[in-house]
């Protein structure tokens, strides 16, 4: 018998975080908000300082990794020094911190908060490829959250004959890997949205989280014989078609349809 799931407790909901980059906003926001408060109150500049401080290192549980505990904890300390900076160096205003908010919203829009950080691809990390996935000329191959690009060199240091094309919903990385890869075709786009029906392979370097979304959506799209290939994170609802590591340690997932479901 199957016992039943425990109620989350007050304690272990909270703990859950909101789709990353939300946690440092709220974190910072929070941090800026209680020094303002607490400067009202008469209370000493330091003493606000170190509590306002404080509310990043209790948030940055929600940080998945270190390096998102330390964004979430350093970021206002590091925003508060910058202005403090500034403020000492003529009439700055203070929202002037801010600004760093606002670049990363332009990078890490708010619809793409579910899916994956701006982590490149290894540049050798697909070499290896073709021995498990063979493309013909004039295949077409698309990078589903493609950044700033790493994903599509690293492809078309693999298929050097075939058609690339990239989905990114950033304007800003999608204008920025238009750019530095004119021979491939960037598309600003939602790739949760856009039709994934006329590819032959489709690159993913999301997260863990996305892996399942990314399977269905491929499965009911994309045509027999065609593949979805995974960097790192493995599609544990599939059996692989085929997997190897790359130079770098991570590993290659590849996955060819008609897909074959694990039982588990």
């Amino acid at each position: 018998m199957t016992a039943p799931s425990a109620e989350p407790t007050p304690a272990s909901a909270w703990r859950k975080a909101p789709p990353w980059p939300a946690p440092a906003f709220l974190s910072w926001g929070a941090s800026w908000a209680l020094l303002r408060l607490l400067g009202g109150q008469a209370w000493s500049p330091l003493a606000a300082l170190v509590v306002a401080a404080a509310i990043g290192v209790v948030l940055s549980v929600w940080g998945s990794n270190w390096w998102r505990k330390l964004v979430i904890a350093g970021g206002f300390p590091v925003s508060f020094a910058l202005s403090a900076q500034l403020l000492g160096h003529g009439d700055v205003p203070s929202w002037v911190w801010l600004l760093p908010l606002a670049v990363m919203l332009l990078v890490y829009p708010v619809n793409a908060w579910s899916d994956a950080p701006l982590f490149p691809t290894p540049a050798k990390a697909l070499l290896e490829l073709p021995r498990f996935a063979p493309l013909p000329v004039g295949a077409k191959v698309v990078d589903a959250g493609c950044g700033l690009g790493h994903g599509l060199r690293a492809l078309r240091s693999a298929y050097p004959q075939v058609q690339f094309y990239g989905l990114e919903w950033s304007v800003v990385l999608r204008w920025w890997c238009a750019l530095r890869l004119p021979w491939a075709r960037i598309t600003r786009a939602d790739i949760w949205e856009a039709d994934w029906s006329g590819y032959d392979m489709v690159y993913a370097f999301q997260r863990p989280e996305s892996m399942p979304r990314a399977v269905a959506k491929a499965a009911k799209e994309l045509r027999k014989g065609a593949y979805l290939v995974s960097l790192d994170f493995q599609a544990h609802e599939l059996v692989e078609s085929a997997r190897y590591e790359a130079p770098n340690g991570k590993m290659v997932w590849i996955y060819q349809t008609p897909f074959v479901y694990a039982t588990h």
